[in-house]
């Protein structure tokens, strides 16, 4: 899952790079508005590009003394920065420049070039969609395409689908910008296109900003890897039931599971330490995206009595802190 991410980030990363460069030529040669938002749009995805490789690069980092759990996280706060920079720069430069160009309005210069220019960057960007969506597709399963994005644990390959696709939508709206624009001679035609592409990427953006702050901050694994470690759990000879699952997310492949069971009372300790053994590596050969895995022994009272407590301050009302007392007047 993540070698077939970072290869269809590699492919949008070649694709954009030269979408951009062509579309700069064209955006001077020509003086149109949506052919410059589209040569932003093109020159942010590039760089988004690099900090998602940079992001899989960091979360591959092994577990040091100030990241007991290792820098699996990293991946999705990169994610979260790519989001942030496609709405501030893709999108506000975008419609920013199509306000400018309805307010003073240029005539566009050689449109040939920018059909030329359009349709290069519509092959470019369509050979890095049909990576991505074949990588992304191999990875979805049963689920529909918009419900495998909400399940997706793998930012980068939901983030350059999207990306990709925006980007194709974007180009039409330049081109029927372009069209209209020179067909009924009136360039205000462009900075419309122009904005429409703004307020699409603006779209994008909010979409992969949720979807990377629920990961950022700290997702469930999915419900067949709970499934799995409560089977396991039970099957484990000594172990007599499972009062808890909790898994949480740290990166594509890498996921934390805790897990609350109840042991044999005639157990020795090392026959639960053995237990143990044998239900952590049972666990890691089904299931090798776990990364850790914590272990508490609880019988199922104590369990929901501890419960009980959590939810109870949950639900308690945060104390006042008490007033600072006054300052003495005789203190020096």
């Amino acid at each position: 899952m993540a070698e077939s991410g970072k290869g269809a980030v590699v492919a949008a990363l070649i694709g954009n790079l030269l979408v951009a460069v062509t579309k700069c030529i064209a955006a001077f040669v020509t003086g149109s508005s949506a052919m410059l938002s589209e040569a932003v749009h093109s020159l942010v995805d590039t760089g988004n590009e690099v900090l998602l490789l940079h992001g899989m690069r960091r979360s591959r980092k092994t577990p040091d003394s100030r990241h007991p759990i290792g820098y699996g996280r990293e991946l999705y706060f990169w994610s979260f920065i790519v989001a942030l920079l496609l709405f501030a720069l893709g999108a506000g430069v975008s419609i920013y420049e199509g306000i400018v160009h309805i307010r003073d309005p240029e005539p566009i210069v050689s449109p040939t070039v920018s059909y030329v220019v359009l349709g290069l960057s519509m092959l470019f960007e369509g050979g890095s969609w049909i990576v991505a969506a074949r990588g992304f597709a191999a990875s979805k399963g049963d689920l529909g395409w918009w419900a495998a994005v909400r399940a997706s644990k793998n930012p980068p390959q939901f983030m350059v689908l999207l990306e990709d696709s925006a980007a194709i939508i974007g180009i039409g709206f330049a081109l029927v910008g372009t069209w209209a624009a020179v067909q009924f001679d009136e360039p205000r035609f462009d900075g419309a296109a122009s904005i429409a592409i703004g307020l699409l990427l603006a779209a994008v953006s909010i979409v992969l900003a949720r979807e990377s702050k629920g990961l950022l901050i700290g997702e469930r694994g999915d419900a067949v890897l709970d499934e799995a470690a409560r089977r396991i759990a039970c099957d484990t000879p000594g172990l007599i039931g499972v009062n808890d699952v909790i898994t949480v997310q740290l990166a594509p492949d890498q996921v934390l599971v805790m897990l609350s069971v109840e042991f044999d009372d005639a157990l020795t300790t090392a026959a639960i330490e053995q237990a143990v053994d044998r239900l952590e590596k049972r666990l890691r050969g089904e299931r090798p995206e776990v990364h850790l895995l914590f272990v508490k022994p609880q019988t199922p009272r104590l369990f929901a009595e501890a419960r009980h407590r959590f939810l109870e301050r949950k639900a308690a009302p945060a104390e006042p802190r008490p007033a600072a007392p006054p300052p003495d007047p005789a203190s020096p």
